[in-house]
């Protein structure tokens, strides 16, 4: 599995450093329990499909999103507006995308367009046949945090 979540990780880091110019430091991965509720605000999914199939998730709380998109759009934001969520949709289109890239001596994948959960404490429902949800912590910033949430399986042929 860990040749699977490195590319993760490994893209991750490199979006931040050269969108944001943060870099990050990654917390031990664990996998994630599907029934609990989060303490995040906001969250963009994009769905992986071909010859595997998964999600990557990540999720933050509103005020980091709200420090991310400003200094990515260089424009001063209070609350999550469209612009908040049209920048997290695209930081995970971009590491999905670029990961991609990197699992294609794998498996031949398809990204879906991302999607936006947003809401206090707010929950992802996974499918309940779904690959073990493995998440990764990462630190921002100093203190910041958010995760980095990957599943994915082989489609059995």
């Amino acid at each position: 599995m860990e040749k699977y979540i490195q590319p993760f990780v490994d893209v991750c880091k490199s979006v931040f450093r050269d969108f944001v110019g943060a870099e990050l430091a990654e917390g031990r991965p664990y996998f994630a329990d599907t029934t609990s509720v989060t303490e995040w605000d906001i969250s963009a999914v994009i769905g992986l499909t071909g010859e595997a199939r998964g999600a990557v998730v990540i999720s933050m709380k509103k005020e980091l999103a709200i420090k991310l998109t400003g200094m990515l759009t260089n424009s001063t934001h209070t609350d999550v507006d469209d612009d908040v969520v049209d920048a997290i949709g695209e930081i995970v289109n971009i590491i999905a995308g670029n990961v991609k890239k990197d699992l294609e001596e794998a498996f031949r994948l398809v990204i879906s367009l991302p999607t936006i959960v947003q809401g206090k404490e707010h929950s992802i429902k996974w499918p309940a046949n779904q690959a073990r949800i493995i998440c990764i912590p990462f630190t921002i910033f100093g203190s910041s945090t958010f995760n980095l949430s990957v599943a994915i399986e082989a489609i059995a042929e």
